[in-house]
């Protein structure tokens, strides 16, 4: 590297650094040894990165070093044992956040060395856990907990007392296949006081009983549960609105039908009905649009539709919800004319998610006419680059995303950012 490159201060390559992504910071690392040293030294540019780890005798000691050095504090760590966590918390003993996925062992006693951990996540782990004890050291600093797909040797009764025991939660999900059987949400709601967002497996349930939300300390004229976002996987159970009376602070609501065919009735109707100040609806499978849309809530500032809708649907919904804001349109039934009315039905939107391979090319540059829209998502951002061999695909935008990406960003004076890729949150679960 030229000598005068290594007498600029150290300040203004840090700044450059700052506006590099994850991917280009760890190319520049490679690039020589200055460039390493900054960066590693310089905590503030890793703050929010996670690393995943997996086949632990391939890492060295310079690697554990920086990211030591690096102050790394979200780890997802893939097909590990209890001897990787203990290695683990050597070199990173204040870690934040951590997610175990196809976990290899029956315990998980070793997170009791991870003093500051305050987000937990165990996923697809095929190797059965025996107890849940492993929660218990952590039980005045976690914070979030997510539980997906993961068996368990031990009864619901007794995953249901470990996680009571959690009382500083405020998230919590726990997705399974049906194996759990936990009759109410009562005793978990009674103990987690502090508890904001609820994702929770819903296979098992038919009826809901009239205390199914209802902690144990709400009694008549108390302001209800300080849940504000609540998920509900594969439902497809009974309710009425005195069920529903605990509520009263929710603003976030997702249904994930547990059937694409639906039932005789619309359960989402009562729920609608009980919840007029929802801010945020999502709704996966179920009745189409049309069965329950005169019933969204004015107070809606974003919405999520995967599900059959025609156009006429979507013009209720605009009078419905005059002020939405974000909107994530996947309609189950193709209608290329559904983008065509965006921009008169939903003239506030400032962000969209949306599939584009059934639109046209004017449908898509017509968006430019949303004056409020700062990002558009594109969910299908793929293409075939062989007519007559269906099976090829590439995962990559094409050329005809790409052209339209021009235009767009031509059309709107580059105010609209076009997001090609989704960049989830590592420690999430994959189910929603």
């Amino acid at each position: 590297m030229a000598q005068t490159v290594l007498q600029l201060p150290a300040e203004l390559w840090l700044q450059v650094f700052s506006f590099l992504s994850w991917r280009d910071k760890l190319s520049v690392r490679c690039t020589c040894s200055h460039f390493r040293q900054l960066l590693d030294k310089s905590r503030p540019l890793w703050r929010g990165f996670s690393v995943m780890l997996q086949h632990f005798s391939r890492y060295n000691r310079p690697f554990w070093r920086s990211l030591a050095q690096r102050h790394v504090g979200s780890v997802s760590v893939r097909s590990g044992k209890r001897k990787h966590l203990k290695h683990l918390s050597t070199w990173l003993p204040a870690l934040d956040a951590l997610r175990l996925d196809d976990w290899r062992d029956g315990g998980v006693d070793e997170l009791k060395l991870f003093h500051r951990l305050r987000h937990l996540s165990i996923t697809s782990c095929y190797t059965p856990l025996k107890t849940l004890d492993c929660l218990l050291p952590l039980s005045q600093q976690l914070k979030q907990l997510s539980i997906c797909n993961v068996q368990l040797t031990c009864p619901a009764s007794h995953l249901v007392a470990a996680i009571s025991q959690l009382t500083h939660l405020t998230s919590l999900l726990l997705h399974h296949d049906g194996s759990l059987r936990v009759p109410t949400l009562s005793g978990v709601l009674t103990h987690l006081t502090e508890l904001k967002h609820l994702s929770w497996t819903m296979i098992t349930y038919r009826t809901l009983s009239h205390d199914f939300f209802s902690p144990s300390y709400l009694t008549a004229g108390d302001g209800g549960l300080q849940l504000s976002d609540l998920q509900l996987l594969n439902y497809d159970a009974v309710v009425t609105q005195e069920v529903l009376q605990p509520f009263s602070r929710l603003r976030s609501l997702s249904i994930f039908h547990l059937y694409s065919v639906p039932g005789p009735t619309c359960h989402l109707q009562t729920w609608l009905m009980a919840l007029p100040h929802l801010r945020s609806l999502n709704v996966h499978g179920g009745h189409p649009l049309a069965a329950y849309a005169d019933l969204l809530p004015s107070s809606l500032v974003s919405l999520t539709l995967c599900v059959d809708l025609q156009p006429e649907d979507l013009q209720v919904v605009s009078l419905r919800a005059p002020h939405l804001e974000h909107l994530h349109l996947e309609p189950w039934s193709s209608s290329s004319s559904l983008v065509r009315l965006l921009p008169q039905l939903f003239p506030h939107l400032r962000t969209l998610r949306m599939r584009h391979n059934n639109v046209s090319d004017e449908d898509f540059l017509g968006l430019q006419r949303l004056q409020r829209l700062n990002t558009l998502e594109v969910l299908d951002s793929y293409y075939r680059p062989d007519p007559t061999d269906p099976s090829w695909v590439i995962y990559e935008p094409g050329p005809r995303l790409l052209r339209l990406t021009t235009d767009l960003h031509r059309l709107t004076n580059h105010r609209v950012q076009v997001l090609t890729s989704s960049h989830r949150d590592p420690l999430t679960c994959h189910c929603i």
